[in-house]
């Protein structure tokens, strides 16, 4: 039998250190004001989007991903909760001027380009009065250049959480929520992202793709328990549009 390539994300509920108590309580603040529409950019395979739906029996929501792939399990994961009518998927972001009420956007803002650039855009997307779900990085603690190397990044391009939270009143927002991920959030998201390439290697340890599986999963192991691990956080800010 002719093994298929490692599959992707099939340990995860989130793709982001969450876990689903969390979420429901950031859903919770989220559609407090029962938004008529909800738009998650980046959604992935859309668990938040459709927990925020199912909460809100009269809202309509839009998916935003540029993977096709994960869009469709998004439409397959509506059908299966019987909320196929009411979420739409597409690839493209918001034009200009196209606001909801309520917006998601977790682990995505480096399509705006910066933390800042992505809260000032983001706040253009969001209606007065609405909320905003963001999601991102953070040092925990003040990481070393190699440390920072380990996720591609600069000890520069992240502050503190009190910095990030700052970033969001600058671009016109009110702090409404705040979580952070534990460190039991970020075994599993780490632990489940690795899952996919582990039990591969375990079924094609002798498959000619086994030793490249094999050197990428060690080297994403290794950044995390040698270099991020307890240096990067990631906080879900829920933030209110005066």
């Amino acid at each position: 039998m002719t093994p298929e390539p490692p599959p992707r994300y099939r340990y995860l509920t989130f793709n982001t250190p969450l876990s689903s108590a969390t979420a429901d309580e950031l859903c919770a603040a989220l559609v407090r004001r029962q938004p008529g529409t909800i738009v998650d950019i980046g959604c992935g395979w859309a668990e938040l989007l459709l927990r925020a739906l199912a909460a809100v029996p009269t809202a309509r929501g839009i998916g935003i991903d540029r993977d096709e792939e994960l869009l469709e399990r998004a439409r397959t994961g509506a059908v299966g909760r019987g909320l196929a009518d009411r979420p739409t998927t597409r690839t493209e972001l918001p034009a200009g001027g196209e606001q909801a009420d309520a917006v998601v956007c977790i682990g995505a803002d480096h399509i705006f380009g910066t933390q800042a650039n992505a809260l000032l855009a983001l706040h253009g997307h969001v209606a007065p009065r609405g909320r905003l779900l963001f999601g991102s990085g953070y040092w925990q603690a003040v990481p070393t250049p190699e440390q920072a190397a380990t996720i591609g990044a600069d000890p520069e391009d992240f502050g503190s959480l009190a910095d990030l939270v700052q970033l969001a009143l600058a671009a016109g927002f009110r702090l409404i929520d705040l979580r952070t991920a534990t460190p039991r959030e970020w075994e599993t998201f780490e632990l489940g992202y690795l899952a996919d390439w582990e039990e591969w290697l375990v079924d094609w340890s002798d498959h000619p793709s086994a030793a490249d599986v094999r050197a990428r999963a060690d080297a994403h192991r290794s950044g995390y328990l040698r270099g991020w691990r307890e240096v990067m956080g990631f906080a879900y800010l829920v933030l209110g549009r005066p």
